[in-house]
């Protein structure tokens, strides 16, 4: 009796022990990956890449059963460091990540935030993807050719249109086609705006000369035919857009905007972890890897210490080519 007590003792023990893969639901608490309460910051307005990289992040990771119900809200303002001011005041709050990118590193030099990158736990780099030179379908400017000629006759009465602050990607990038156009880029009339999403009606309604934006935000526009794709800014040509490169029109630079996620300060490693290693099982998913096809981007992962050392120099980089366009 006593032997058969202690093999049944043994048996209950190994079910304890094997149970819970057993009754593993695919809710991602298998995987480590479940982070109940997660939020994703978008910090500017909705329809800009920010916004559509959290979104399409938080719906691959629930179709991918990786974590469920993330929320993402938006808190727009100053180029992104309205948001980031937030995200490091949630000191060691493991269920907040800020989407971000080269706007923001930018926004902290121009708007002289005091919170930078540096206050930030570092997660992961995601994608990169060229900015594009667009005009609505009505445009004067048929070609990137005409765009110059007019922009260089007098740079002031050719407005460029922005979706990031002084120091991010949309105006680095125009700042950049200037100079290498021969024209001063203190004499260009760039107008900011918050995001894509707002950048877009300007656009449309002829109220900039042209607009400087990245591909995925615009592409639905431009294959509707609602937006005329003069340039991409990127090394090559865009797959299935009939666009030359900056310098495949004359102009001696090319340019490429990245965005990824950091977690607010103060995260226990376990915490940091958890939030990276969700952020892996995304990356290597095919959900996210058909995202990243539809919407044109290029796989950039860079998770962890890697990312945070790829931040450093990004804000010298931005703090070098600012001081170098006198800007």
């Amino acid at each position: 009796m006593r032997l058969r007590t202690l093999l049944a003792l043994f048996g209950a023990a190994l079910l304890v022990v094997v149970g819970p893969p057993l009754l593993s639901t695919g809710d991602g608490s298998d995987t480590g990956t479940q982070i109940p309460g997660l939020r994703f910051m978008v910090p500017n307005t909705p329809g800009g890449g920010y916004d559509i990289t959290a979104r399409t992040m938080a719906k691959n990771a629930e179709d991918a059963g990786l974590t469920h119900n993330i929320e993402v809200f938006n808190l727009p303002g100053a180029g992104g460091t309205v948001g980031l001011t937030r995200l490091v005041g949630e000191h060691g709050n493991g269920e907040l990540a800020l989407s971000m990118g080269l706007g923001v590193v930018g926004a902290v030099h121009t708007n002289k935030s005091p919170s930078t990158l540096a206050d930030t736990t570092p997660i992961a780099r995601l994608t990169e993807e060229p900015d594009i030179v667009v005009v609505a379908k009505d445009s004067p400017y048929r070609t990137i050719a005409d765009l110059l000629a007019a922009w260089k006759k007098d740079p002031a009465r050719v407005p460029v249109g922005g979706g990031s602050s002084p120091g991010g990607p949309d105006h680095l990038a125009p700042m950049l086609m200037a100079q290498a156009a021969g024209i001063a880029p203190k004499t260009v009339n760039y107008v900011p705006f918050d995001g894509g999403g707002e950048l877009l009606a300007s656009i449309l309604g002829n109220k900039v000369g042209f607009g400087v934006s990245g591909l995925g935000e615009y592409r639905d526009q431009i294959e509707a035919g609602e937006l005329r794709l003069l340039a991409v800014t990127g090394p090559k040509r865009v797959p299935g857009l009939d666009a030359p490169t900056l310098r495949e029109a004359g102009l001696d630079t090319e340019f490429t905007n990245w965005r990824g996620i950091v977690a607010p300060p103060g995260l226990s490693d376990a915490e940091r972890d958890k939030l990276t290693g969700l952020i892996r099982k995304l990356h290597a998913s095919k959900e996210w890897k058909e995202s990243m096809k539809t919407n044109g981007w290029d796989d950039a992962f860079l998770a962890g210490e890697p990312f945070g050392d790829f931040l450093d120099e990004q804000d010298r980089r931005v703090a070098t080519v600012l001081k170098e366009l006198g800007l």
